[in-house]
């Protein structure tokens, strides 16, 4: 994922481009938070998406770096084709980023827009496909965790109750028509409705358009308006909003397992942090993400509090 959570990449690039000229005028990243020069062993830039999921990984690798030396500048945008190339020129140097959403978009990036998908829900394979498509672009990718965050859908608790619905399998049992809360693209997508109805056999007779996991698509379906709707695996808001996902039984969902990707160069010139990075991917778990993103959304914890607080639980710090 997660091209699927941001507007359309061109206007979403050129708004924070312009953002951008606000600060330093060749770095689109350049009006971000940092902690500033001294670190002993140099300058790091940690880049990627900015919602809650992502400020949070990015105040973990932050107090990660602080903690072996280094200073730390975090630059968090809202797209992948801002940061990505920021990555492969060196102007960022480690990113947390989502296996198939990022393999998905090299791939394009490297065989145009109808290229084959070379992501599948086997992270094994995915991972396979992805690391000659980063080297190409100067990336490194260290081994991914099993902490995943994958799209999802959901249903309210009470039709879930009704008709005793674990699974979308369960869901196209029933035989009723469903009006699905989604982006406009999900029209199609194999990961979406297209999987939906080709894969699961549902019969969706309307997608309608509400933002990925907002709250608008979270009160459509508690107020029955639609029947399902689209969020992450890792959102720590629904049990609280009378909401429950429904497992991905017939797996049309790649595999989005947390995975730092690392400027070739940067990695090069500092190979201890591949033994960092890897320790605290084998520590991180889907649970502990749902657990912080609900610290952050639910409870309204700054991400900084609830990074420290993950690091110092596991030993990290």
């Amino acid at each position: 994922m997660r091209l699927t959570r941001t507007l359309a990449a061109g206007l979403a690039a050129a708004t924070l481009l312009l953002a951008a000229g606000c600060g330093d005028d060749d770095d689109p990243l350049a009006d971000n938070k940092g902690s500033g020069d001294g670190g002993s062993k140099g300058s790091v830039v940690v880049g990627g998406q900015d919602f809650t999921e992502m400020q949070v990984l990015a105040a973990i690798y932050q107090k990660v770096l602080e903690d072996q030396g280094y200073s730390v500048t975090t630059k968090l945008v809202t797209t992948r084709d801002v940061y990505l190339p920021e990555l492969a020129n060196g102007n960022v140097d480690i990113v947390p980023d989502y296996l198939a959403g990022l393999t998905d978009f090299l791939n394009t990036e490297a065989n145009g827009p109808d290229a084959e998908q070379v992501s599948s829900n086997d992270a094994d394979a995915t991972l396979e496909a992805l690391e000659p498509l980063a080297e190409a672009q100067g990336i490194s990718i260290l081994p991914p965790s099993e902490a995943t965050d994958q799209n999802a859908f959901f249903v309210s608790q009470e039709f879930a109750d009704q008709h005793d619905l674990a699974t979308l399998s369960d869901l196209a049992a029933l035989g009723q028509p469903i009006k699905l809360g989604a982006p406009p693209d999900c029209e199609g997508r194999a990961d979406c409705e297209g999987g939906l109805t080709e894969v699961y056999g549902l019969d969706i007779t309307e997608i309608v358009p509400l933002d990925f996991a907002s709250a608008q698509v979270k009160d459509a379906v508690a107020k029955g308006e639609v029947q399902l709707g689209e969020t992450g695996t890792t959102d720590g808001t629904l049990e609280d909003l009378g909401l429950v996902l429904l497992e991905d039984d017939q797996g049309i969902q790649p595999a989005q397992n947390l995975t730092p990707a690392v400027n070739s160069e940067f990695l090069a010139d500092n190979p201890d942090l591949e033994d960092v990075f890897n320790e605290l991917s084998e520590a991180l778990t889907t649970e502990d993400l749902a657990e912080m993103n609900a610290k952050v959304d639910v409870e309204r914890q700054k991400p900084e509090d609830v990074a420290q607080e993950f690091l110092e639980d596991k030993g990290l710090l």
